[in-house]
């Protein structure tokens, strides 16, 4: 370029200035790239920050550093931060472009994206003030912004400028600070907004602060001297630059020489004193600004006297060339840490929101890993295989196969201890076989029968065993299965006189015998409670399996939202197989109650014979002889001459003993095929139970539609998703600039 402040294709930038880095090229070239990969909106970079009131003459301490020729104009005053990068590169070139701020809206931050990264040609005083106004007009902030507008903004200019020529330096540029507002161009939220802006760079942990303040000002009253201060109380970032010592009032030069001399406002990096170009050797093209501020701190006295490393702007550049290397080499490994950090954060947020589910495919996928997951576990349930997964761990309800055996055993047991209306004529009170060791029984109140007591810590024993229902179902399956009820104790002494009496109410004209209706008539009287002790079973174990099926769910399911549409979607499926186990057990007590009586069992028969034979020797036994020889004998004629009963008492008696015989026979075959069938099969072990409901082949058979409604992604999970992956693919790219660092 020359001293006209042009920077094209084939000239330097600036005037030309000793050719020296600024900072160690290596170290740059990651800052740049971090940067161009916004790093910085996700952990703090290190950078160099010029910052000063208005007026301070930032702007051409600016121009001096970088040799571009910053717009004085007024109306072109610095608005927004400019971020200006050089680098040396084989290709010569110069672009502009604008990273909208975080806070913007969507609105806004398109608009200044599509504003694209422009090419420039050239970049002298004339385009750079064009490219000012261009982006002041786009970012809003421009004389020709609607009222009210602020007159800054958050946005940021970004200017490239590459080349072989150039040297590797980065600056940010932010808008100078001041305190009273300008009737037409500023207001009060403008001076807050600017400092915060200001403020913001400054607490950036990693940057290094170039403070600019003139001499002709009080430093102690300097807000960015104060704020430099608090945010950087050990004085490891903060340089602080003085201009305009040509201004001072004579006799005043003594206050800057003792800043100078650190015998006041000590900063730990030192001042420097720097002299800007004035309106008058700013129109002057016959010399550089180099070749004048050499001469003022050479022949100028005081100033001539400072230490010659401490003044002009070629020494200042050396002086940040140290400060800025030592500082990033010190920064870059915590940079590198706060990196990993954020990277592992992003990426354990995007496991938390599961796999992406947002095309057909994916969701179906998605859902069927989960169906997968589902199955196994529910196999793994019903086969009493507990130790294939933590999901069993101590939570009993968990363990089907086991809660069904022990469900089954207790539902068999009432059915037998209580499932009559009346005791049988010669029945004991030690239950079935009489030889059950794992229950037991409590008669301790005389109003109440005999309860069985099971050993499991899921059901309750004791009184609450003289109910239907041990178990409580989940509030959604509440019509789908029968309230509980208490079971009334078989009545006692009375059955031949109940018998009797239906058979007075009955007979026809059989001779010696009865009609078959009078024992449906009374095996439907003798098995009334078995509707609702068998219905009570089933409803237990359709809460017991519902239950279940919900753990599973809440296991697998990754997310609520998720957890509800599948719920409701698998919910009217759930309920129609829970309909089916009810109505099973309503077929097979239609069967047994109201079928004919049937059997091809033999064990009907030993049962009726052994009931006669029984009979007879009660009839006997007080006619029993004890013989030394025989033992126990009966003489022949007690046999012939005993008592013998009446027509209708033998037919009673005979009704008796067949109906015991058919009631023992029936209740076990019922209690069987309730726990095969209604329970097992429909319930818990067969191949369409409401376990094996949730399935990849369930999944398969859902349209695209009914996909997207259950797994779909919605639009904030979305949204965060896509937020995510870029922050992760962005940190990953910023670990890679990193690595071998």
């Amino acid at each position: 370029m020359g001293e006209n402040h042009t920077v094209d294709a084939k000239a330097p930038v600036g005037e030309k200035l000793p050719s020296f880095n600024l900072i160690d090229s290596s170290l740059l070239v990651k800052i740049d790239r971090l940067f161009a990969c916004n790093a910085g909106d996700h952990v703090d970079l290190p950078q160099l920050v010029v910052v000063g009131q208005q007026s301070s003459g930032k702007s051409s301490v600016l121009e001096g550093l970088t040799g571009l020729p910053f717009p004085r104009d007024s109306g072109l005053c610095t608005r927004f931060a400019t971020q200006i990068t050089f680098r040396r590169s084989d290709e010569s070139k110069i672009s502009a472009s604008i990273i909208p701020s975080r806070d913007c809206s969507d609105t806004h931050r398109a608009c200044m994206e599509s504003w694209g990264k422009r090419e420039l040609d050239i970049l002298d005083a004339m385009s750079f003030a064009a490219i000012m106004r261009e982006v002041i007009d786009l970012m809003g902030v421009g004389p020709t912004s609607e009222p009210g507008s602020p007159a800054f903004s958050k946005d940021v200019l970004v200017l490239e400028i590459a080349g072989p020529d150039q040297e590797h330096f980065s600056v940010i540029d932010v808008p100078g600070t001041f305190k009273k507002k300008t009737e037409g161009q500023t207001t009060t939220s403008d001076i807050a907004l600017v400092f915060e802006m200001v403020k913001g760079y400054m607490e950036n942990p990693r940057s290094v602060m170039l403070t600019v303040v003139p001499c002709t000002s009080d430093i102690a009253n300097e807000d960015v001297v104060q704020l430099a201060d608090d945010l950087d109380p050990n004085g490891n970032r903060t340089l602080g630059v003085l201009t305009k010592p040509d201004l001072v009032d004579e006799g005043a030069e003594g206050d800057i020489l003792d800043v100078m001399n650190e015998k006041s406002h000590r900063l730990k990096l030192g001042w420097h004193l720097v002299r800007n170009l004035g309106q008058r050797e700013l129109k002057d093209k016959t010399s550089s600004r180099g070749s004048l501020e050499d001469r003022f701190f050479k022949t100028k006295a005081p100033w001539n006297k400072i230490d010659k490393a401490k003044v002009g702007v070629v020494a200042l550049r050396m002086r940040l060339q140290k400060i800025l290397t030592d500082h990033i080499r010190r920064e870059f490994p915590k940079v590198k840490a706060d990196i990993r950090k954020k990277l592992q954060a992003a990426e354990k947020a995007l496991r938390v929101l599961g796999p992406k589910r947002q095309t057909a495919q994916e969701q179906s996928q998605f859902l069927t890993d989960i169906a997968s997951e589902f199955q196994d576990l529910a196999n793994s349930a019903s086969r009493a295989q507990y130790v294939q997964s933590d999901f069993f761990g101590e939570v009993a309800r968990r363990r089907l196969a086991t809660v069904a055996i022990n469900r089954g055993e207790i539902f068999a047991q009432i059915m037998a201890d209580m499932g009559h209306e009346f005791n049988f004529t010669d029945e004991e009170s030690d239950g079935i076989d009489g030889d059950d060791e794992d229950y037991a029984y409590d008669s301790s109140d005389e109003d109440d029968c005999a309860t069985p007591k099971f050993d499991d810590g899921q059901f309750d024993s004791g009184a609450s065993r003289k109910f239907t229902r041990l178990v409580a179902e989940d509030e959604d399956i509440a019509d789908y299965v029968t309230e509980a009820e208490k079971i009334t104790c078989p009545r006692t002494g009375d059955i031949i006189d109940w018998l009797t009496g239906v058979h007075r109410k009955n007979r026809g004209f059989e001779l010696g015998s009865f009609d078959s209706s009078l024992l449906i008539m009374t095996m439907q009287h003798q098995a009334k409670k078995w509707k609702a002790i068998a219905k009570g079973y089933i409803s237990d174990m359709i809460a017991i399996v519902h239950t279940l099926v919900l753990d599973l769910l809440h296991h697998v399911v990754p997310d609520k939202n998720l957890l509800g549409n599948l719920t409701s979607i698998l919910s009217e499926h759930l309920q129609a197989k829970y309909t089916q186990a009810m109505e099973q057990t309503d077929f097979l007590l239609k069967i047994e109650l109201e079928g004919t009586p049937a059997t091809y069992n033999h064990a009907f028969t030993e049962v009726l014979n052994k009931c006669r034979a029984e009979r007879v020797k009660r009839q006997l036994e007080f006619r029993v002889i004890e013989d030394k020889a025989h033992g126990s004998v009966v003489r022949l004629d007690d046999i012939v001459q005993t008592h013998s009963l009446s027509n209708n008492e033998q037919v009673v008696q005979e009704i008796h003993d067949i109906l015991k015989s058919y009631y023992e026979l029936s209740r076990k075959r019922f209690v069987d095929n309730v726990r095969m069938q209604a329970a097992d099969h429909f319930l818990v072990t067969g191949p369409n139970t409401p376990l094996k409901l949730f399935s990849p082949r369930f999944v398969s058979g859902l349209t695209p539609s009914q996909l997207d409604e259950i797994v779909g992604e919605e639009q904030n999970a979305k949204r965060q998703r896509d937020r995510l992956e870029k922050e992760i693919g962005l940190l990953k790219e910023c670990m890679t600039i990193l690595r071998w660092f």
